[in-house]
């Protein structure tokens, strides 16, 4: 455009404001200045003030009007909201995600990955905050002088800018995600303040990586997935009966192909731990050692007539303990999270009518050790306190599958051992509330809600994840009737489990996209877990416009 055309456009809009004063119908931005606030383009009524066409003709109103505002519509649904009459905020060009140089070293990961995702600037500095930026901050000390929940955050948007605060940095990343999720799906956030934590403290998802090879790309998508969904666990059973999945220096003639080397393991540790995720590893034992016993065979477990044992190591031999010993000795560096699954689940020595007749060698080392009226269970339960001590022993929290602890024999499992609860069909599996009522924590992995097995075999169907978000919840361990209120404390959280039973059934495009959904109805329901407020409908549309 020319120089004459800019002088008539200058000149019409001199014109237009100056009819517009004429009439009387002026308002004025807000007293921060901003004008891109969601009720910028328009100034509807206070509900229940009088007609503004009718002050309108006698004086300028002194301030802009905005409705009420609405919480900002994320999954997992935030918990408590505030609302506030205001502008809102919504990304602007000059706005910056700023932390306080005092916050730099906890948060500034969290600042940045804010600031790329809502394409603004980054900043470190005490100085004056300018308009539209967002601030973080850790807050160990709230203004109520109580202690805030770990994980937990407040949101405040007020003035034209969002303050996210926390009393950890992973309540901070939360609080992030809410307002990237907000912007993303409705492009602003209204006005007025969050408050928001977490239901259970494991939330997350079980990965079998034994028996279909996942490739680390595709792990990686799913660890951010998860980082939006605030999941904050990631199971990863890398040792079957197919194959084994991680390399090993220690015992390489186990390692199967394809499988990740263990520099892919680092950086997916890494970028887990950046989104504030625990990668939980899982080498399965005595029983899904299929793969390491096709390497060494004299480690299989025999009946009495000589037969094979699928999967099982022969638990009489110490040989058996020095190799699995040895291999959690080796991984437990490269995944420095606080917990480790040992297993414990299926050992197929205990699934027979007698299994002191069928297995006189296991009969024979459990009474030596715990006594003559021991059993081959006792022998078991050592061996889970055994792989335990290993890992408890490096820092970390043991945990088992609920079908691996057994009562009424002369050996116990350790008190301190997470039960990982899946299913009550199992031999020798109790029901949940045996558990609960010994003082155990327990972490829901329920089949009938839970499993996503691939090639729906023993009757398993893909979830859909409506069930998950009309039905569940992390009271209901087994089947579909929950325990008893009284003992939610002892329930840890819940992870959504993949098993590749039949690895062919589905490619990693499939799986992902089956997930979905379920994986959102789970990240709902462990977050809140209070009957969700929108329809399944409304839920699947929601998690439609956020992908």
């Amino acid at each position: 455009m020319g120089r004459t055309g800019k002088i008539r456009t200058a000149a019409t809009a001199v014109a237009v404001a100056a009819a517009t004063l004429a009439a009387g119908g002026c308002t004025s931005a807000p007293a921060s200045g901003r004008t891109d606030g969601p009720a910028a383009a328009s100034s509807p009524a206070v509900p229940g003030s009088p007609d503004p066409s009718a002050s309108s003709a006698r004086a300028p109103s002194p301030s802009r009007s905005y409705p009420l505002s609405t919480a900002p519509r994320t999954i997992p649904a935030v918990r408590t909201f505030e609302a506030a009459r205001g502008p809102g905020w919504k990304p602007a060009p000059q706005a910056r995600v700023v932390v306080a140089r005092a916050d730099a070293a906890a948060l500034g990961d969290e600042g940045k990955m804010l600031a790329r995702d809502l394409e603004l600037g980054y900043a470190e500095d005490g100085g004056p905050l300018r308009p539209g930026d967002v601030e973080l901050a850790l807050d160990k000390a709230p203004a109520s002088g109580a202690k805030a929940a770990p994980e937990s955050y407040t949101l405040t948007v007020r003035g034209g800018g969002v303050r996210i605060t926390g009393p950890d940095d992973a309540g901070v990343f939360y609080g992030t995600r809410t307002l990237e999720q907000a912007v993303r799906g409705a492009g602003s956030i209204g006005e007025g303040t969050v408050k928001d934590a977490p239901d259970r403290p494991q939330r997350g998802l079980n990965l079998d990586i034994a028996r279909k090879n996942f490739t680390a790309p595709w792990i990686e998508d799913r660890l951010r997935e998860m980082a939006d969904l605030k999941l904050n666990q990631l199971g990863l059973h890398f040792s079957d009966d197919q194959a084994f999945r991680i390399a090993s220096v220690s015992h390489p003639e186990i390692v199967s192909d394809p499988h990740l080397s263990q520099a892919e393991v680092r950086a997916i540790v890494a970028l887990a731990r950046s989104l504030h995720i625990e990668v939980v590893p899982e080498i399965d034992s005595p029983g899904h050692l299929g793969a390491v016993l096709r390497a060494h065979p004299a480690l299989q477990l025999r009946d009495a007539a000589g037969r094979a044992v699928k999967g099982a190591v022969d638990i009489s031999d110490p040989a058996s303990a020095r190799l699995v010993d040895e291999l959690l000795r080796e991984y437990l560096p490269l995944f420095p999270g606080a917990r480790w699954h040992v297993g414990a689940d299926e050992y197929q020595a205990l699934v027979v009518k007698d299994p002191q007749a069928s297995f006189p060698q296991l009969a024979a080392a459990a009474r030596n050790r715990y006594g003559a009226g021991a059993r081959v269970f006792d022998l078991a339960t050592g061996w889970l306190n055994d792989r335990a001590a290993v890992v408890r022993a490096a820092g970390r929290q043991p945990k088992a599958w609920n079908d691996g602890f057994f009562t009424g024999g002369a050996a116990t499992a350790a008190r301190d051992v997470e039960v990982e609860y899946w299913t009550g069909k199992e031999i020798g599996a109790r029901p949940p509330l045996e558990y609960l009522r010994e003082g155990r924590p327990v972490v829901n992995l329920n089949d009938e809600y839970l499993y996503y097995v691939l090639g729906e075999p023993n009757d398993f169907t893909y979830p859909t994840g409506r069930r998950i978000y009309e039905q569940w919840t992390p009271l209901v361990l087994r089947g579909t009737e929950a325990v008893p209120a009284r003992y939610a404390d002892r329930i840890l959280g819940a992870r959504l489990a993949v098993w590749c039973d039949l690895a062919g059934s589905q490619t990693q495009a499939q799986v992902a996209a089956g997930i979905r959904l379920p994986l959102a109805a789970l990240a709902q329901k462990v977050w809140d877990p209070r009957p969700p407020g929108p329809t399944w409908s409304q839920f699947t549309a929601l998690a439609d416009r956020l992908r």
